[in-house]
């Protein structure tokens, strides 16, 4: 009798064991993901520190509600804006936590860089990063998806579309903290719900057009694999390209919240611009960046992303094959699969970029004509500079201390194909000289080849037809690094005189000895004087058998220096057109004073208060690119096709 209550009673134990640890089991399942699921940290109770990232181009209207919306969401949002103008007006409105950044390359249109804007991200201090539209508004729900997904003990690319509204009919309050209609009745964050749900049932999927993106801070995790390309933001293809590339790469969970968060996308998407002729001037920069999106990245079948749905005051991860989630469970998978059959998500349509499809051809919009008023200052002086393909890197780190100094009105004539493609996709104002010399070598090209003397003579065929159309010019060969802007001083020498860089290198003779005239850095104006002694130059260099350098010497000062006026004049006396060779000290050559020679030539020249020095007097390409880069004077990453 006692051993049959002593079994009865093991039993009972045995019996409840196995109970509890069932409902252990059981309880599990309904508070954790499957293992098939991202694992999650453990809980931390400080919210993470969220930067939201934007930029503004030249031509782009503004709407302050969408960066009130941002701010709204948490005390530790924190908004960068890119824009080429520091304007005091956005701080004193938004405060503080709005920062304003003007570090990252735009076009010559004022268009900005995604992968300028993409490296500038790593230098602030945040938990997480988001990348959105500046006409884009964020609702309540943003903030408790990015609270989930920093929860997740992996890295992760969080991307959701915004749904298009033109005419949003709230406006925040004079508090800053909520919507509110027209006659000032507030507005609950779940009428707004419901009115972007009735919106986002007309399209049950999105093309990736207003894109928000939000990922987390890893330096050891990039975003995507390999190098971004220049695409230009906000002109298509770059989301869709940095999702296939994420995804492709596998170092992140990607994965498409659409469903989950509420956001609105303020105006007509297909008016990007203020008027239609506008439009058409700049639809070559979407075919750039289609262009950009074969050239560069892996390609892969098409796929769809997991969704974050919410159900059940849960968020769950919806593999997209099949539309189920992947909890599983008893009663908790049907519960959440009848959430999810009732939930009508939508959901983005990423279609890989395929190579073998037609793009148009790249067709810049722009000519000699039409790009000058749009560059020039409002001196009417423009900063000239003639590049062919094999000089693309040095054109580019000319370009890059042009911007850095604030240099803005400078322009590029291509003397090919290849170099006028790269300096479009660039975002560079450039034309192309149909009368340049063909089949231009790549490493012998220099000073005293046949090629050279054949290059040259562009230049001054350019320049005269600048001056010609009433703009007067600083022609600067790409090897002149710039330490400061000397266009203030060349202005001030006044009408009829032409100024130029001298070449003499030795310290105790005139520097406008014969032949010492530079033609790679000099400045000219459009008056009667100048335009008459250039034509005389481009006709001489026309018959010479020389470069063009000889001919400004022989034609402005005369064969042997017969019209030298004291040690740093000439005056030619047809046209009464005074050159003036400028000081060494200021505008170095390449031999003088052995400057390419010491130790630490930025110093050296700081030291003379150089604004320029010539990387010339060294023979071959890759000579000048070694001595420029290994003295520190380089400004362009060719690897990132970035500026430094």
């Amino acid at each position: 009798m006692k051993l049959k209550g002593l079994g009865a009673g093991l039993l009972s134990v045995w019996l409840s064991g196995f109970l509890l640890i069932a409902l252990s089991f059981y309880g599990t399942l309904l508070l954790s993901p499957s293992l098939n699921n991202p694992s999650f940290s453990s809980y931390s109770s400080i919210a993470p520190r969220i930067t939201i990232f934007t930029a503004l181009h030249s031509s782009s209207s503004f709407d302050s509600q969408a960066i009130h919306s941002w701010l709204a969401l948490s005390s530790q949002v924190t908004v960068v804006l890119f824009t080429q103008h520091n304007n005091s007006s956005f701080t004193d409105t938004f405060g503080s936590r709005l920062l304003l950044d003007s570090t990252i390359d735009f076009t010559f249109l004022g268009t900005p860089f995604l992968h300028s804007m993409l490296a500038r991200t790593e230098a602030y201090v945040s938990d997480i990063a988001v990348l959105i539209d500046p006409q884009t508004l964020l609702l309540p729900d943003f903030i408790s998806a990015l609270n989930y997904a920093h929860e997740l003990d992996r890295n992760w690319l969080l991307v959701s579309s915004s749904v298009n509204i033109p005419h949003f009919p709230f406006h925040w309050d004079e508090t800053g903290r909520s919507w509110r209609q027209d006659n000032g009745k507030r507005v609950r964050f779940g009428e707004l719900q419901k009115m972007i749900s009735s919106r986002s049932l007309q399209s049950n999927s999105s093309e990736g057009n207003n894109m928000i993106m939000a990922w987390n801070i890893n330096v050891d995790t990039p975003l995507h694999c390999g190098v971004l390309p220049p695409f230009l933001y906000q002109r298509g293809t770059h989301s869709q390209w940095i999702i296939n590339e994420a995804f492709s790469c596998k170092r992140r969970f990607v994965f498409d919240a659409t469903s989950t968060i509420s956001s609105v996308s303020i105006g007509n998407p297909e008016m990007k611009f203020d008027n239609n002729s506008q439009h058409k001037t700049r639809n070559w920069e979407y075919i750039g960046n289609s262009h950009l999106g074969k050239l560069y990245g892996a390609l892969s079948k098409s796929y769809a992303l997991p969704k974050l749905l919410k159900c059940n005051k849960r968020y769950v991860f919806v593999t997209s094959a099949s539309d189920r989630s992947v909890v599983t469970g008893f009663r908790t998978r049907e519960k959440i699969s009848a959430c999810i059959s009732r939930s009508k998500s939508r959901s983005l349509k990423l279609d890989p970029v395929q190579k073998d499809q037609a793009v148009p051809p790249l067709k810049f919009p722009y000519d000699l004509e039409s790009l000058l008023p749009l560059v020039a200052d409002k001196n009417r002086t423009i900063v000239l500079s003639v590049a062919g393909f094999s000089y693309k890197d040095m054109l580019m780190s000319w370009v890059c201390r042009a911007r850095r100094l604030a240099v803005a009105n400078f322009l590029v004539c291509a003397l090919d194909d290849e170099t006028y493609q790269f300096a479009i996709l660039q975002g560079l104002p450039v034309f192309f000289d149909p009368y340049a010399p063909k089949n231009i070598s790549f490493n012998d090209c220099h000073f005293g080849s046949k090629c050279f003397q054949r290059v040259t003579k562009v230049k001054s065929r350019t320049v005269l037809k600048i001056l010609k159309m009433g703009y007067n010019v600083l022609l600067s060969d790409v090897d002149v690094y710039w330490f400061k802007n000397p266009l203030p001083l060349l202005h001030s020498f006044g009408p009829s005189v032409l100024v130029a860089q001298s070449d003499e290198y030795n310290t105790t003779v005139p520097i406008n000895r014969p032949r010492r005239l530079n033609s790679g850095f000099y400045f000219a104006r459009s008056d009667e004087p100048t335009i008459a002694a250039m034509e005389k130059v481009v006709k001489h260099a026309a018959t010479s058998g020389l470069s063009e350098q000889p001919s400004f010497y022989d034609t402005l000062c005369g064969e042997g220096g017969v019209y030298r006026l004291g040690n740093d004049r000439c005056v030619e006396p047809e046209t009464n057109l005074t050159v003036h060779f400028l000081d060494r000290d200021l505008f170095p050559n390449g031999a003088y004073g052995d400057i390419w020679l010491k130790e630490d030539v930025r110093a050296e020249c700081e030291k003379k208060h150089c604004y320029v020095l010539h990387n010339n007097w060294i023979s071959g390409r890759l000579k000048k690119l070694e001595r420029q880069m290994m003295k520190g004077l380089w400004d362009y990453d060719a690897s990132m096709r970035m500026c430094v």
